[in-house]
């Protein structure tokens, strides 16, 4: 279950969120007119000034030239500490996903993270093999609901996702747990940058049985692919295996149950619990 758990706790987050406010208002801009500058979002500014999420390169180099170009937020940022609650092999692939214009997660082995309550962490940190410290399950358990801010502080990035029937089918943390996953599911179906499909069991046609895939496109067009194992992950960059992965999700899409069924199918198995 290790999936996106590294524990690294820092204050030099905001220490350095801290800095890049410090220099902004010493220029004289306020977060609505630093935002555009830096091609960012005010949320996302506001969130790196308060210390809640990690600043990528393209944040760091964007801002240092607007606020003076001295270098100073480059070699700040080195000292920067590894994102909390984050493996080291996952941790490149959520800084792209941060700034994405479309996100597409194929899954059939859990609830991708993006999607999951709190309730049902928990309940796959019960699972984890050996168990968790409770400050490290904190720290993962705190990661992953942050992750999700995304729905929010990017409204205009798309979020698609195809998850197998099978996986909630299984009724991992007992009956209260699938109750607050399947209602947490429809309500993030409501979404307007969301899609949720569902890859029915009784299927014979499938484009994905050699795993799970995360797909993503960048603002300036870069288009990249994410494969994960057990204690280990690959960013995949070559355009040629990026295509083949595409190419198998989209075939994918047309056999799994249209978004709409799909809602009909959670509700379905909301009412049998």
């Amino acid at each position: 279950m290790g999936v996106d758990w590294e524990p690294d706790p820092s204050d030099s987050l905001k220490t350095f969120g801290a800095f890049v406010q410090a220099l902004r208002e010493h220029h004289g801009y306020t977060r609505e007119q630093f935002a555009p500058l830096v091609s960012f979002s005010v949320h996302t500014v506001a969130s790196i000034e308060l210390g809640r999420r990690m600043a990528d390169e393209v944040f760091v180099e964007r801002a240092d030239r607007v606020l003076g170009d001295t270098g100073a937020l480059r070699r700040a940022a080195k000292h920067v500490s590894r994102q909390p609650g984050l493996a080291s092999w996952f941790r490149r692939w959520a800084q792209l996903e941060r700034h994405a214009v479309s996100l597409c997660t194929y899954e059939c082995r859990l609830v991708p993270g993006l999607l999951q309550p709190e309730s049902y962490v928990r309940a796959l940190c019960d699972e984890d093999v050996p168990p968790l410290p409770d400050d490290e399950l904190e720290a993962l358990v705190t990661a992953r609901m942050q992750r999700q801010t995304l729905f929010r502080d990017e409204p205009r990035t798309t979020f698609d996702f195809v998850v197998e029937e099978a996986v909630l089918m299984r009724r991992l943390g007992g009956t209260a747990v699938c109750v607050e996953l399947l209602d947490h599911l429809l309500a993030a179906s409501t979404l307007r940058n969301v899609t949720l499909q569902i890859m029915p069991a009784r299927t014979e046609h499938h484009a994905c049985l050699a795993g799970p895939i995360r797909l993503l496109e960048t603002p300036d067009a870069q288009r990249y692919a994410y494969c994960e194992g057990q204690e280990s992950g690959r960013l995949i960059a070559d355009r040629k295996e990026v295509a083949k992965l595409s190419l198998r999700y989209a075939r994918l899409r047309s056999q799994a149950l249209s978004p709409q069924d799909s809602v009909g199918l959670l509700k379905r198995m909301r009412g049998e619990l």
